[in-house]
């Protein structure tokens, strides 16, 4: 490893792809990632456990989960920019300290409030966080070769963290105690605040902008919106969901304030979001990708999680162990895509592959029974669907940040984590949906033909083999929509060479 002469302290120097702590950068932001994307899904397995514990009903208990995407789906864009503003070392460490902060409040609370409040705190400094460390991650890795591995093991964990989320949250459930969700926050905080103020470099804007105060009200009031129509779409049974008004009001609000957003972001002299951003045909598509994957994604983790544990009788910890094959798989070929495809294929088809994989593995997945085998049934779908995620979620997060200015690269992060979020919730609301009114019709169709109980169970695994298809379908559209937004040809990787920095202690 090559010497570095160190300046003096507090001197910025440029990015030296030699120094030897750029590695130890990537463990610091993959473990705050990791934080954000797995709190998606742990808390979920523990809700049965806290609401005992806290008391609350069974409408009261989505909210556990919608108070933490509210606050993060509507915040991400103004978090993007506020790290490229105020510096995204400054930002990250804010973020990371906050939520831990939540986390432990969290974890100690005595009542349904204290908790959903702690959720919305949690989403509004992960808000900080994410776009924060992915523009970090973008100035840190600015060499092809280097980037591509560094983003391979970023997307990776991006797309498998939710599985991790399943398993961790089990284990702590099962053994410990629901609380130990939120606390263990902590312990991923302390690391990563402790690491990114040794390792991450101090940053500050080239030239102070201001604020776009109409495009944050407008974004954030928008997505806000947006979110909220379709957690209370989710929330209702089956269609009637859908039809509500209140579901309808509001998406009709974020789109037009949305629009209205898009407007003014064209005539601001310092927008929140600058359309070059989304403008480049490479990185249209992979936010592209990122909303259309995020939707069908949530099919193979909310009712393959449904039905291990209602259907096959698995334990919090063996539906953690059963998705275990997806995590592996997916971050392997993350790092794979990144390091090798991407260089030689274009995005076309790395990430058009990635799609129509994951589509056949959900449509594989139909096959499920009363009685399915892990080995035979559920596992080959499992690793056709991580396949295909790993195709798509590593180039994604690379595509999204390559070529933008350093004055950008927060938002730019930004913008792909709000793709992600919208589609999730896109997501969760409309196969939620599908699948409860399926469930309804098989009981309707069939009542009267079988034991109420024998009945029950096979209409849930109808709900689920619809909803498989309904995400597979959503899979196959994707790659149909995303690879006449990219680019033919190999992507040049070195567009983002030269523009990061590091600062190097004396």
């Amino acid at each position: 490893m090559a010497a570095l002469t160190a300046p003096a302290a507090g001197v910025t120097a440029p990015a030296d792809l030699r120094h030897a702590r750029r590695w130890w950068v990537l463990a610091v932001l993959a473990i705050a990632q990791l934080m954000v994307v797995l709190d998606a899904t742990i808390v979920s397995i523990a809700l049965p456990h806290a609401q005992t514990d806290l008391h609350f009903s069974n409408a009261d208990r989505q909210w556990i989960v919608t108070a933490y995407a509210l606050a993060f789906g509507s915040l991400l864009l103004l978090g993007g920019r506020l790290a490229d503003v105020f510096g995204r070392r400054r930002v990250f460490v804010a973020g990371v300290l906050g939520f831990a902060a939540a986390s432990a409040i969290g974890g100690a609370s005595t009542s349904f409030a204290m908790l959903t409040a702690c959720r919305a705190i949690q989403g509004a400094f992960g808000a900080l966080l994410a776009p924060a460390a992915l523009s970090l991650l973008t100035m840190t890795f600015t060499h092809p070769d280097e980037r591509g591995k560094a983003f391979g093991i970023y997307g990776g964990i991006a797309g498998a963290g939710a599985s991790v989320g399943l398993l961790l949250g089990g284990i702590l459930t099962e053994y410990l105690n629901w609380r130990f969700t939120m606390y263990v926050n902590v312990v991923f905080a302390v690391a990563a605040s402790v690491g990114g103020l040794a390792l991450l470099a101090p940053h500050a804007a080239e030239q102070r902008v201001r604020i776009d105060r109409r495009g944050t009200l407008l974004a954030c009031s928008g997505l806000f919106a947006l979110v909220y129509g379709l957690s209370h779409a989710a929330l209702k049974a089956g269609s009637a969901g859908w039809t509500d008004g209140q579901t309808l009001g509001f998406l009709a609000a974020g789109i037009v304030l949305l629009a209205a957003f898009v407007w003014v972001e064209r005539r601001a002299v310092d927008p929140l979001l600058p359309m070059r951003v989304v403008r480049d045909r490479n990185r249209g598509g992979a936010y592209t990708a990122m909303f259309l994957a995020s939707i069908g994604m949530y099919g193979v983790f909310l009712f393959l999680t449904y039905y291990l544990e209602t259907i096959l009788g698995y334990s919090p910890v063996r539906t953690g162990l059963a998705f275990l094959p997806l995590t592996g798989i997916v971050i392997a070929v993350a790092a794979v895509a990144n390091t090798v495809l991407i260089r030689r294929l274009s995005p076309r088809l790395l990430v058009g592959a990635g799609l129509l994989l994951a589509a056949a593995g959900l449509a594989l997945m139909t096959r499920i029974g009363l009685h399915s085998s892990y080995v035979p049934t559920i596992l080959p779908s499992l690793v056709l669907v991580a396949i295909g995620l790993g195709l798509v979620f590593a180039p994604c997060f690379s595509l999204g940040t390559l070529g933008v200015a350093a004055s950008d690269a927060g938002v730019a992060s930004a913008t792909i984590n709000v793709a992600q979020q919208i589609g999730g919730s896109i997501g969760t609301a409309l196969l939620n949906s599908i699948a409860t009114s399926a469930a309804a019709s098989f009981i309707s169709l069939h009542a009267g033909s079988r034991p109420m109980k024998l009945l029950t169970a096979q209409a849930a695994v109808h709900s689920y083999t619809v909803a498989f298809w309904v995400g597979a379908a959503v899979f196959a559209l994707a790659a149909l929509v995303v690879a006449p937004l990219l680019r033919p040809g190999v992507p040049d990787l070195a567009a983002n060479e030269g523009i990061g920095e590091v600062t190097i202690p004396a």
